[in-house]
């Protein structure tokens, strides 16, 4: 179960490489940066919302952790559900900022599928 504590440490860092991409550039304002962020277009608009949905998404996803491993959820199962939302989350950063809309759906579905996962692993004991 280590490997789901990792994934939880790394599902709250990927936000922060979204809004790198969307903050490489000259322009960026560090005195007012939701100002800032207000007037970004393109890639650098997607990977700022890229970076808002993956911290909407980590509570739900570090509950989902915290829940099958007290819940005494099978550890290979949780270990898996969470590298594979890992996964799903840098898929999704990547559709995301690169404008494949249909693409970034699918692995959202599959990343909330593996939250989900997490949930209801405890019921396969």
């Amino acid at each position: 179960m280590i490997t789901a504590f990792w994934c939880v440490l790394i599902a709250a860092l990927l936000p922060y490489a979204a809004v790198g991409i969307a903050k490489a550039g000259p322009d960026y304002d560090n005195r007012a940066p939701r100002a800032w962020a207000r007037t970004l277009e393109g890639r650098r608009a997607r990977a700022y919302a890229a970076h808002q949905n993956g911290l909407e998404a980590f509570p739900f996803f570090a509950a989902g952790v915290v829940i099958a491993t007290i819940a005494d959820a099978p550890p290979n199962l949780v270990d898996l559900l969470a590298a594979i939302f890992i996964g799903a989350r840098v898929a999704y950063i990547y559709a995301y900022v690169a404008d494949l809309a249909t693409l970034r759906s699918v692995v959202w579905v599959l990343g909330i599928a593996c939250v989900i996962g997490l949930f209801v692993a405890p019921l396969t004991v």
